[in-house]
């Protein structure tokens, strides 16, 4: 287009002349748009350069006030530095979550933004020194998230910084040591959200203790809070200092309180005793908008307490099987005021009983019931039924109830959504003569059934048997047209790097159990074609997909696909997808992050080649034991792809040849990548636990360790 903004005239084919819209003859709304799009670093220190009105639309307000440099992987210190300098008189909300790679000395630079109500530089290399500078001059500061490190000491906080978390009403503390971090100085926090990821253990193998400073102790009663959450990463020390950070909720529940969201890891958390009186407390006000409790603080009476009056627009009941009548009964029973106002739904694991227990149809979802709990909460727009069961009966000649996927398909607003795999399958087909076991046998466990509707997805099939089989998974994907992201997990996948590992490894059931899940194949697979908005997929613990023939069909129509997770697909001993794999990922053009999980994987040439077909590639995880990888064909696959920054490899191979080859990457590439993280470690070596600790916690949490995404409590301000 004419960048002067005037109309260039062109010939046309007829010879007649016409006038040709520049880009600048758009209107400054529409301009703003397109601007909008791109990096604020660009956008500052190229775009602004071209012309005038450019310059002026790049500082509009609604460009600058609000910026996250969060996805910026491109941009260096001095990028970062130059960026600040034209950003501090406008902006007043800045996001540097997960910037990893900038120096220390760039975050000085924050000081000069005056005007910043909001500063989230969690995942920054921040000293307590940097930290209170930084308050001393930011004395407009309401919200701040940080990471409070095992060199944080709040003695060296000073006078001015005190004074500006005094007037703090949000706080978001990620820690890494044992440590009340600022909480102690906060008095008007309205917010507070912690993430415990606390090892209980030193690098050298020494217990951590959870003994807290002197001076630590006077933390503020929370008088204001209106919103609590804790996220725990495995271990005691994370579930004792939560249990610190709590202790004056036995002496006063804050009035306002209005969100209490605790996510514990493991089977048996601690017990908290305020837990009863706190659900009394939270359903007095009518006011309640998100509840999660772990599974041994929350019992059916306490429950009942919390919700009733209440309209939530978010509940989490994961891991907590002794309310599983009792959380449909309140959602469509009258016992939730206005159901239609919950927006986020996690019933992870809510019916799940141990594999050694006995299992029968009141351990299952109910299709019925989901499909009441559809109508009911018609504005659910996030659900996740990991680790639950849904098992079909498909019975010639009588009325069938409807299928799971049907019931689903009335929330026309869902946007993310995890299914357990049994909930994908029809059923017994009638074709499948040679199975006779009944569904009670199959549950527990009794006989070897044979193995249900492992057909491959042919495109030429037409409408075959193995097309009846996904009827109920069709419905599913012409209902939720808004679908953008979706988990199938299988019953029993065991993530070899998982990020919730105590909870995982204790509650799963051994692998293809579950004959529902078995019979999900290609063809279900190939039935996600009709989720033409689906940008995020994750495939888990499916060994009913043979070929891979369905990953091909899939990835031909959802052509906006970025994130995609694959997982133990197939046989154990044998890869026997990668030729469809491969062709699948010469179809996934807009992929921006792969996470690949498979036994026996070889990641040589010919899988590299195929990689490299997807331009807008950022993130690469590759996990397999017994997995093989050629050194010459990552260097040439990085070479090529050069937005990849990072490259996680935990497979086979010597600690050598791991070494070597990710001393080669980085000093190749990361002059040009600032924020590449190049990790390549035998799977199996004993020091491996020590290098994952080292992993930026951002890259730990959205890749490389294994957890559903969907109905979580959010990360970020």
């Amino acid at each position: 287009g004419a960048m002067d903004g005037h109309s260039a005239q062109v010939c046309s084919d007829k010879g007649l002349v016409q006038n040709s819209v520049g880009l600048l003859n758009l209107s400054d709304e529409i301009l703003l748009c397109i601007l909008y799009q791109l990096p604020v670093c660009d956008l500052l220190l190229n775009v602004a350069n071209v012309c005038h009105k450019l310059r002026m639309l790049c500082y509009d307000k609604t460009l600058l006030s609000q910026v996250c440099l969060s996805d910026h992987y491109l941009a260096n210190d001095m990028m970062v530095v130059r960026t600040i300098e034209k950003l501090s008189n406008h902006v007043q909300s800045l996001s540097l979550n997960g910037c990893y790679w900038l120096s220390g000395s760039t975050l000085k630079h924050l000081s000069r933004c005056r005007q910043l109500t909001q500063l989230d530089v969690t995942g920054c290399k921040l000293t307590t020194i940097r930290l209170s500078h930084l308050l001393s001059s930011l004395s407009l500061l309401r919200c701040l998230a940080f990471d409070v490190t095992s060199n944080f000491s709040s003695s060296q906080l000073s006078s001015e910084a005190v004074d500006t978390l005094s007037g703090l009403s949000e706080l978001r503390q990620s820690l890494l040591t044992p440590s009340y971090g600022v909480v102690p100085y906060c008095a008007q926090l309205r917010k507070l959200m912690l993430q415990f990821d606390i090892s209980d253990v030193t690098r050298e193998g020494v217990g951590v203790s959870c003994q807290l400073m002197v001076g630590q102790s006077s933390v503020p009663h929370y008088q204001q809070l209106e919103e609590f959450t804790a996220r725990l990463a495995p271990g005691e020390v994370n579930q004792t200092l939560l249990l610190l950070y709590l202790a004056v909720f036995s002496v006063h529940i804050p009035e306002r309180l209005r969100v209490f969201l605790v996510s514990i890891p493991g089977p048996n958390p601690a017990h908290w005793p305020s837990a009863r009186t706190l659900a009394q407390s939270l359903g007095q006000r009518g006011d309640l908008e998100a509840l999660q409790l772990p599974r041994t603080w929350l019992d059916p009476p306490s429950l009942k307490l919390a919700l009733g009056g209440n309209s939530p627009h978010h509940l989490s009941f994961s891991r907590c099987p002794a309310l599983w009548p009792q959380v449909f009964q309140l959602l469509l029973e009258g016992g939730v005021t206005d159901p239609t106002q919950l927006s986020s739904l996690n019933l992870s694991g809510i019916n799940h009983v141990l594999y050694s227990d006995c299992r029968n149809i009141d351990d299952q979802l109910l299709a019925s019931t989901m499909s009441r709990l559809a109508i009911g909460c018609s504005n659910l727009k996030h659900l996740n039924l990991m680790h639950t069961h849904y098992h079909h009966e498909k019975t010639p000649g009588l009325n069938n109830e409807m299928h799971l996927g049907s019931s689903l398909a009335n929330l026309r607003k869902l946007c993310s959504l995890t299914l357990p795999a049994c909930a994908l399958s029809d059923g017994v087909n009638s074709n499948n003569s040679s199975n006779t076991n009944s569904p009670s046998s199959l549950l527990l466990g009794l006989k070897k059934s044979g193995r249900v509707g492992l057909q491959n997805y042919k495109p030429d099939l037409g409408q075959s048997s193995s097309v009846d089989s996904t009827s109920g998974l069709a419905q599913l994907t012409m209902g939720c047209t808004t679908l953008e992201a979706l988990e199938i997990i299988g019953p029993g996948f065991v993530s070899v790097l998982p990020r919730l590992e105590p909870c995982t490894r204790s509650s799963v059931e051994p692998r293809g159990m579950c004959a529902w899940a078995r019979g999900v194949g290609d063809a279900h697979i190939a039935a996600l074609e009709g989720l033409k908005r689906l940008r995020c997929l994750t495939l888990a613990g499916l060994p009913g997909i043979l070929k891979g023939t369905g990953l091909v069909h899939m990835a031909k129509h959802c052509k906006n696909l970025k994130v995609l997770s694959l997982a133990n697909i197939g046989a154990v001993k044998t890869m026997n997808y990668a030729p469809a794999l491969q062709e699948t990922l010469r179809h996934c053009t807009q992929l921006q992050e792969l996470r690949l999980e498979q036994p026996y994987l070889s990641a040589n040439s010919a899988f590299f080649e195929a990689l490299s077909c997807c331009p807008l590639l950022r993130r690469l995880c590759l996990i397999s034991r017994s997995g093989t990888f050629d050194p010459s064909a990552i260097e040439s696959f990085m070479e090529r792809c050069r937005l990849v920054v990072m490259c996680h490899l935990f497979m086979g191979g010597t600690l050598v040849a791991c070494r070597t080859l990710q001393k080669t990457l980085m000093e190749r590439f990361s002059a040009e990548r600032p924020a590449l993280s190049v990790v390549i470690y035998p799977l199996h070596h004993e020091d491996l636990p020590s290098v994952i600790r080292d992993i930026p916690l951002t890259l730990l949490d959205t890749v490389t360790l294994f957890q559903s995404h969907v109905a979580q409590m959010r990360r970020r301000m």
